[in-house]
């Protein structure tokens, strides 16, 4: 996938793509992944700015949060490139609040969002992994629900051709050499460092390559 400085890369997802970002300005990238992708981008550029980079993240969303605010938040956009990061919240509402989110229903509803994005935009897709990093013993337990929710996104990006990032595996061997916590402090929201891996893993994903983050 070849990323231009005319391209407009619009990033949606849960907390871990909105990490902070200023909802009453349009242009506040947060403080995350989205941001250091954005920054890469801007140095590697020719002669302008580089691409323009939307964030859309909404702290606590699920997969059908996001289909409810699709249209206005996506497709309005009018982007080129699209990169979605979902399905933790699916599963750790499961575990904090009871609230069920069948594997089935999850991916027919990431289906539609992808389809939809196909149909109406031609966009081209990235999509990235859920991932977890336990830090507390009961968290290992949420694999039985988080691992089926991830090879559904698996399933459901490599159907429609989307680029696919694995945050799944990047972070898991980060963390072989180092304490999970310094990467997520809580299991699931990146560490300054983890984010600058799930960027460079996206940056490597869409061929735009980027320097290893500093270890």
């Amino acid at each position: 996938m070849q990323i231009n400085d005319d391209d407009t890369l619009l990033f949606i997802g849960d907390s871990i793509t909105d990490a902070g970002r200023d909802r009453a300005d349009s242009a506040s990238l947060g403080h995350g992944y989205v941001h250091e992708i954005a920054r890469t981008l801007r140095e590697r550029a020719h002669d302008g700015p580089g691409p323009r980079v939307v964030n859309r993240g909404i702290g606590g969303n699920r997969v059908y949060d996001l289909e409810s605010r699709w249209a206005a938040d996506v497709i309005g956009h009018r982007p080129t490139v699209v990169t979605v990061k979902i399905g933790i919240n699916d599963t750790w509402r499961l575990y904090d609040s009871g609230l069920v989110s069948p594997v089935h229903e999850f991916e027919a509803c990431l289906d539609r969002l992808l389809a939809d994005t196909v149909r109406q935009l031609s966009a081209r897709l990235v999509v990235i992994t859920p991932f977890l990093l336990p830090v507390t013993p009961d968290q290992e337990g949420w694999f039985e629900d988080l691992s089926p929710r991830t090879d559904a996104v698996l399933r459901t990006a490599t159907h429609h051709g989307a680029q696919i990032v694995r945050a799944d595996l990047v972070l898991p061997r980060a963390a072989q050499d180092r304490p999970a916590a310094e990467l997520a402090p809580d299991g699931v929201h990146p560490s300054p460092l983890g984010h600058r891996l799930i960027a460079d893993a996206w940056l490597a994903a869409v061929g735009a390559g980027a320097p290893a983050a500093q270890r």
